[in-house]
């Protein structure tokens, strides 16, 4: 079943990696928007799911999001997180900067001790407010699926241009701040002329290249996980328990703080 989002606020809901998470969706409420096109997104693939009604504006998130905080103060309910996620990449919001400033200061004023956080697929660091705007939040969560430009643009599909080094780059620039976020999966999926591609980055072949990225990056945590809710694209597997645990033990290693969601 794809999910897709309420806009601008949905949630609370239970993350399996960030605990209770009010969630913040800057895209439209009735499709996707993302500059990337992940053949296992939980939200479809972007040409299914086209919205045809406007993004969210800074008022109505304001709006919105101190509304439900203070319901939520009111009923006594616990919150971990504010989350920038939903149905694509928050950071393609163009007031996406000024909106992030809002939630801080509305964060301080009902839950201070919650984190906000942003999901980003890390396609839009090299633009300089992003960049900044990154920095200022409490929990930055890149996607790094692997180094292989080529795996990327099979799997993750980005639209525009696009350069795996030059994002490696950007993100060590970060000193530590972010965090890397990384999905790992098997399987095989058939191209339009019907050969058979392997979408495996489990193997030592994707892994050790993938652990000098962080040494470079030096992120101050990595988060690996597997496929979880239900994808749009045949042929894509989960990467079994005891895969993923030699694979978090292998960074580990590597001198990484790294949890692991199943």
């Amino acid at each position: 079943m794809t999910i897709i989002y309420p806009s601008p606020i949905f949630g609370p809901i239970k993350s399996r990696r960030l605990g209770i998470s009010l969630g913040i969706n800057l895209m439209p409420g009735d499709g996707k928007w993302c500059s990337f096109d992940c053949l296992y997104c939980e939200c479809g693939l972007n040409k299914d799911h086209k919205p045809t009604l406007p993004l969210p504006t800074v008022e109505e998130v304001k709006e919105k999001l101190e509304q439900k905080l203070m319901e939520m103060k009111t009923e006594g309910q616990g919150l971990d997180v504010i989350t920038f996620s939903g149905n694509g990449e928050p950071t393609m919001h163009p007031m996406f900067s000024k909106i992030v400033d809002i939630v801080l200061s509305l964060r301080n004023k009902y839950y201070p001790d919650a984190k906000v956080t942003v999901l980003s697929n890390s396609t839009q660091i090299l633009r300089k407010d992003v960049f900044d705007t990154l920095m200022r939040v409490d929990n930055a969560l890149m996607k790094l699926d692997t180094v292989s430009e080529e795996y990327i643009r099979l799997v993750d599909q980005p639209s525009g241009k696009y350069n795996v080094e030059d994002i490696i780059a950007e993100l060590a620039k970060m000193n530590g701040h972010c965090i890397i976020q990384t999905m790992f999966m098997r399987g095989c999926i058939t191209d339009k002329d019907g050969e058979i591609i392997s979408i495996d980055n489990c193997s030592d072949k994707y892994i050790y290249p993938y652990i000098e990225a962080l040494k470079k990056i030096n992120p101050r945590q990595v988060m690996i996980y597997t496929l979880d809710r239900e994808w749009p694209t045949k042929g894509l597997e989960k990467a079994s328990c005891e895969t993923m645990d030699e694979i978090a033990e292998k960074i580990r290693k590597a001198g990484f703080v790294t949890s692991v969601s199943y």
